[in-house]
């Protein structure tokens, strides 16, 4: 079918066509677009590495090269010429700056909202989200995170919620509207022991025909054949390379690319396909805390997950891969100086994140012992004064706050003196208005523009999987 024409007869231009279907005219990548010119996307994976700054992608490519002499897959899909490009413009409808919700619901919904909000407009009314928009369709449906399965990134293409911190709600919410597969953290939000409420929504799933799966060997075991909840952590699954530096936690939590693996093994033979949302929740979560290990190694772990998504899609030839952020943070690089190189690679011997290394310290630890702890996890120590500055943050006289800090932790602190060390700045703990990368692998890849909105892909996907947008 010319998908041209099927959306020229049917509703996806029924509000005008430069809003809803803004993708005429020729692919920026000619040769992707003899490839995939008019052919059908049965299966959409999109993949959101949350808060990635350009450098972020940026380092983490130069890391790997410099630490296994092989880049990051997404790099070397640009390098190899197999993806269209584009640079997207993340704003909200309140804010040149947005949120996690908002950023997510321009793509679920299809039309900006307020900082906040999920699928909700600034007056009020709802917007379709385009998972449910999928299903009604007859697809199949899931997301995985590193972060609450409920959190706005996954939500955002789910449900409708005049707040993004309606986690508990929006647990009930993905049961009542029947998604496939479902997984990341979010304990709290499912068990009774954990909820606010004390309801066992655990076994409101169970009663539906869900396998519900709390551990790696759990989720490994899920069957194909039903719907799966896989819930690994309280809240968030632990940092990558803290989980790649504790046995117990590499046999118990799984990986990203595990996860969408698993995800895709559940949903790839149903017949009318399948879409599938990705997300690396933690990237966001590393740069509020300018964490350089914590970020590099989230940043590698998405990664995997792209490799995951772009070799089944390169064997099935039906599945349209997208791979983006929803908004920069903290805007961290490299930065000048005749050491950088040495300096840069010395993030090599860092085995664990920032929040490891100041959850190790307490009011009461002496400063030989904070230069104990910081060497054994970074491979090098500080000096005696900046051991002493950490440790004035943990006797109550001050206080960092900031987005995940629930302790107050002296994230800033610490990575200015890492900076010194390591030729690493950043230029807040905060999202940025960045435009930021966008690249599609597969049918409708074609399609993508040089430059779009973030709302743009709501309706792109649309169109490449030919669902009208009627419901």
């Amino acid at each position: 079918m010319n998908r041209r024409k099927f959306f020229k007869s049917g509703s996806l231009l029924t509000i005008g066509a430069a809003v809803m279907n803004p993708f005429q005219g020729a692919a920026n990548v000619l040769d992707l677009e003899s490839i995939n010119k008019n052919k059908k996307a049965k299966n959409i994976i999109f993949l959101v590495s949350d808060g990635m700054s350009t450098g972020t992608l940026n380092m983490a490519d130069i890391f790997l090269n410099r630490k296994t002499g092989k880049g990051s897959t997404w790099i070397q899909l640009y390098k190899d010429s197999l993806v269209s490009r584009a640079l997207m413009d993340t704003a909200s409808a309140n804010s040149i700056v947005t949120d996690s919700s908002a950023g997510s619901s321009s793509w679920g919904g299809g039309f900006r909202v307020n900082n906040g909000a999920l699928n909700v407009s600034p007056e009020g009314a709802p917007n379709l989200p385009i998972w449910q928009k999928f299903k009604k369709a007859g697809k199949m449906a899931g997301c995985v995170t590193t972060v609450p399965i409920t959190h706005a990134t996954p939500a955002g293409f789910c449900v409708n919620s005049k707040s993004r911190n309606a986690q508990e709600d929006i647990a009930e919410q993905y049961l009542e509207l029947g998604f496939d597969i479902m997984m990341g953290g979010g304990l709290k939000y499912f068990s009774p022991e954990l909820r606010k409420d004390k309801k066992d929504v655990f076994a409101a799933y169970k009663a539906k025909g869900y396998q519900v799966v709390k551990t790696r060997s759990q989720m490994e075991g899920a069957l194909s054949s039903q719907p799966i909840l896989g819930v690994f952590a309280e809240d968030a699954l632990p940092y990558y390379v803290d989980r790649n530096n504790d046995d117990t936690l590499q046999r118990t939590v799984p990986s990203l690319g595990e996860m969408t693996q698993k995800a895709i093994d559940r949903m790839k033979n149903h017949g009318k396909g399948f879409v599938l949302q990705v997300e690396s929740g933690k990237v966001d979560w590393a740069a509020h805390g300018n964490d350089i290990a914590a970020l590099l190694h989230e940043q590698i772990e998405f990664d995997e997950a792209v490799r995951v998504a772009i070799d089944f899609a390169e064997k099935d030839k039906e599945t349209l891969v997208i791979i983006t952020t929803d908004h920069g943070n903290a805007n961290p690089g490299i930065i000048y100086g005749k050491d950088a190189n040495n300096n840069f690679d010395s993030i090599q011997k860092y085995t664990q994140t920032n929040e490891w290394i100041l959850n190790q310290i307490k009011s009461d630890t002496s400063v030989a012992q904070v230069r104990e702890i910081i060497e054994k996890a970074n491979g090098h120590s500080v000096k005696e004064e900046e051991a002493k500055t950490v440790l004035s943050y943990y006797d109550g006289l001050h206080k960092e706050e900031g987005l995940y800090n629930y302790k107050k932790l002296p994230y800033k602190a610490f990575s200015d003196m890492q900076g010194k060390i390591n030729s690493v700045g950043w230029i807040s703990m905060d999202h940025s208005a960045d435009y930021v990368e966008l690249a599609m692998f597969g049918p409708g890849s074609e399609l993508l523009k040089p430059f779009v909105k973030n709302t743009d892909l709501h309706y792109l996907m649309l169109e490449a999987a030919e669902v009208e947008n009627k419901f």
